[in-house]
């Protein structure tokens, strides 16, 4: 097949790292959906993936030109337990050459188990591979980092979870795998060589201007929280919701990655949840800023000995950086909800006007989006919704934005381009994988032709905007293990 470049630059590391794995082959292979655009974004044969030849290569039955397998090792702390963990369900095939000059790990998420899968039957199930790729891409078109999703390949062979379910293999791409637990992992053996050969790798990879820095890798250190941190504030100017943001779940090139229990909120509330397992809301919405940065700071335990010969010294470098992370959060969480609201210059009341907005919306159990989507849509000097508290609110908002020098207009078309007409809609999705699951494509091709252009105010995309119907259930998401 045309177009794999694949080169294996994460195999140079040291052999605490990897292992070498072979998929294992699955027997009919069929593909479910392919991403043509990013396909030949990726520099592939578009119209060869889609065909015969694409579903085998994709599924893993048949390894594509250059390609050579392995299970990448890393640790984690899961839930706040730290544990060995690695690739128990995903193999890195290698690191496509793009044509613009980028590299990109190609990884299959189910083709079988490795030396990592802890008992574990290594395969995944058709229905989460499918919601991977509805949000990683609704993720993309909201202009978030993530990783991305080029296929799905339904294997023709059951997988066992609560019941019989589907199997599939998800190709994922992504900037890398790197994650906090493979600094973890690397801490866990005392292997100060390879913690060292891992930190110039990650900096050579994703943050090149740490290199040439007086002391690269405190720079490199700073520069993965304050990245982390301009990610969390994206997520939660959205309403995105992870689900499971373990320190082997997030990534160091600052990407969204590892889709599990995700959901966006409907009604606006910080303590929204939908993962089956998250009984304490650990990683609920209003915690995903401070779960960050408790990550950063296993990150930066366990690379205290590349900070300074002397721990006293060390830790004081890696406190200021994660005490930085916070600042850093509110900085952008601030710019992205001044931009919601069309605030474009600076002014003190910002920060309450913000803050009595949402205070507002929690009470009223307001919908996230459809609230911001409404605001940015109407005239701010116009007195809108029979609610006293929320109409002194308009007058101080509108009062602020003809403090400003640009015009109404202005403030709307930014406050457009950050408040998403739609998202994806938790009733919307598991509709749409009920229907795939029966072999019925059209409703998940519909909700992805949605979201593809989430800022588009133009459309009429009530059907997929909406929020469920009043009185539905509860929402649940699993993780798929």
């Amino acid at each position: 097949m045309n177009g794999w470049h694949l080169e294996h630059s994460y195999s140079t590391l040291p052999p605490l790292f990897h292992s070498r794995v072979q998929p294992t082959p699955v027997t009919a292979p069929r593909l479910v959906i392919v991403n043509r655009p990013l396909a030949r974004a990726l520099g592939l044969d578009d119209n060869a993936l889609a065909g015969p030849e694409g579903a085998d290569v994709l599924s893993g039955n048949v390894l594509p030109a250059g390609a050579l397998p392995l299970a990448q090792a890393y640790a984690g702390h899961q839930f706040g337990h730290f544990a060995i963990l690695g690739d128990g369900r995903a193999i890195l095939l290698g690191e496509q050459r793009t044509p613009d000059g980028g590299r990109v790990d190609i990884q299959l998420k189910g083709p079988g188990p490795t030396p990592y899968s802890r008992r574990g039957d290594g395969r995944a199930a058709l229905g989460p591979m499918l919601r991977e790729y509805i949000i990683s891409e609704a993720l993309h078109a909201l202009g978030i980092p993530t990783s991305r999703s080029l296929a799905v390949v339904a294997t023709g062979e059951p997988v066992f979870r609560d019941r019989l379910l589907p199997g599939a293999v998800l190709t994922r791409v992504a900037a890398s795998h790197l994650r906090v637990g493979t600094f973890e992992w690397a801490a866990a053996h005392r292997d100060h060589a390879s913690l060292a050969a891992l930190a110039d790798y990650t900096a050579a990879r994703h943050y090149p201007e740490t290199l040439d820095t007086d002391h690269p890798h405190l720079e490199l250190l700073r520069s993965i929280s304050r990245r982390q941190a301009s990610l969390i504030a994206r997520w939660q100017t959205v309403g995105f919701i992870h689900g499971v943001m373990n320190t082997d779940n997030m990534a160091l090139s600052g990407d969204t990655i590892d889709y599990g229990p995700c959901a966006f909120m409907d009604a606006y509330d910080p303590a929204t949840r939908f993962s089956s397992i998250d009984h304490q809301g650990r990683y609920a919405y209003g915690n995903q800023p401070s779960i960050a940065q408790w990550n950063i700071a296993r990150l930066a335990e366990a690379m205290l000995p590349l900070l300074d010969s002397s721990e006293e010294r060390a830790v004081e470098m890696a406190t200021e950086v994660i005490e930085d992370f916070g600042r850093e959060f509110d900085a952008r969480w601030r710019d992205g909800m001044r931009a919601k609201l069309g605030l474009l210059s600076d002014d003190a009341e910002d920060g309450s006007l913000i803050a009595d907005l949402l205070t507002w919306m929690e009470r009223q159990k307001a919908d996230f989006t459809n609230t911001f989507c409404a605001l940015a849509n109407a005239d701010p000097r116009t007195p809108a919704w029979p609610d006293e508290a929320f109409r002194h609110w308009q007058t101080r908002w509108s009062a602020r934005l003809r403090r400003q020098p640009q015009s109404i207009e202005a403030a709307q078309v930014v406050m457009r381009c950050n408040s998403p007409a739609l998202i994806p809609r938790n009733h919307r999705v598991e509709e749409a994988l009920e229907a795939a699951e029966r072999s019925d494509l059209g409703p998940l091709q519909q909700l992805l032709d949605a979201l593809a252009a989430p800022y588009d105010h133009t459309r009429d995309v009530r059907a997929f905007a909406d929020p469920p119907p009043a009185g539905s259930p509860g929402y649940r998401t699993f993780c798929g293990t």
